[in-house]
């Protein structure tokens, strides 16, 4: 099972609990409850184990002709496909018990998540930009932890989502070019793919979108200028990954660049609370 949820790499839970955690300290202005923290803190990594189940489920027949993933659990038989359904419906109860502790408004938003860790799967077999998928999923958290704290949706929530959207596409072109090829062969589709050799370009302009949705988020907010200080050291990183990516990229250094969102996602953070120290309501 630990194979099954990744728990060795937890890289997705960070990336999927970021954005709602930037969400939870801009709606509390710096100070959000402990249990709210703990409720999405712990419902990222159930979803996001959720989500690996579901991907896993519709992708064993795919993942056994891919290098990086032949070697999962349902992809190799080491584990039955009706095992891991139960694993998925652990998981979906649990979520369940974490979602009917907060507001209504949060309760009624919360359907649309499990959808999309539903439909992400499948959207690689239908859409050539399955990362958008991704992306309103991993955003949708965003939405759910302002609702959960001022049990309305006001605009700065909308646009934390926006930015999500815009890293996740980003992010996640950048982890499909390790499979590029392989998903030619087998005709899975995916960012990568799609954008070719203007990959630079397309990586370049959805994280500019991101800086600029999270520009107008803090402005929106009263953030003060320690926020637009940290948001410049992700934005560093993010200039020299578009340069970085017009050279030839192996598998393991689209692997590590990856990973550098975490650091980035957890600066964000990290300016959005010394913001909140002074902002203007």
């Amino acid at each position: 099972m630990a194979d099954l949820i990744r728990l060795r790499n937890q890289s997705g839970t960070w990336l999927l609990l970021l954005p709602s955690l930037w969400s939870l300290v801009l709606a509390n202005e710096g100070r959000p409850p402990m249990w709210l923290l703990s409720v999405f803190t712990l419902g990222a990594f159930v979803m996001r184990s959720l989500g690996v189940v579901l991907n896993d489920l519709a992708d064993r027949n795919f993942d056994k002709h891919v290098a990086r993933t032949r070697t999962r659990p349902l992809a190799d038989g080491r584990l039955a496909p009706r095992q891991a359904l139960l694993v998925a419906l652990g998981l979906t109860l649990i979520a369940t018990a974490l979602v009917i502790t907060l507001n209504p408004i949060t309760m009624l938003l919360s359907p649309i998540a499990l959808l999309l860790a539903a439909i992400y799967p499948f959207s690689k077999r239908w859409i050539q930009i399955p990362q958008g998928v991704l992306g309103i999923a991993f955003g949708w958290g965003a939405v759910m932890a302002w609702a959960a704290s001022r049990g309305s949706i006001e605009a700065p929530a909308w646009w934390l989502f926006a930015a999500t959207t815009c890293w996740a596409i980003a992010y996640d072109t950048i982890y499909a070019l390790q499979d590029r090829e392989d998903d030619r062969r087998i005709g899975v589709k995916s960012s990568a793919l799609l954008f070719g050799e203007a990959v630079p370009v397309a990586v370049g302009l959805f994280l500019v979108g991101m800086v600029v949705c999270l520009v107008v988020a803090g402005r929106l907010s009263g953030l003060r200028m320690g926020y637009y200080l940290m948001l410049a050291m992700p934005t560093g990183v993010f200039l020299w990954q578009v340069r970085r990516l017009q050279a030839p990229v192996s598998p393991q250094i689209a692997f590590a660049m990856f990973k550098q969102h975490v650091y980035s996602g957890v600066a964000i953070l990290v300016g959005i609370w010394i913001g909140t120290l002074t902002h203007t309501p």
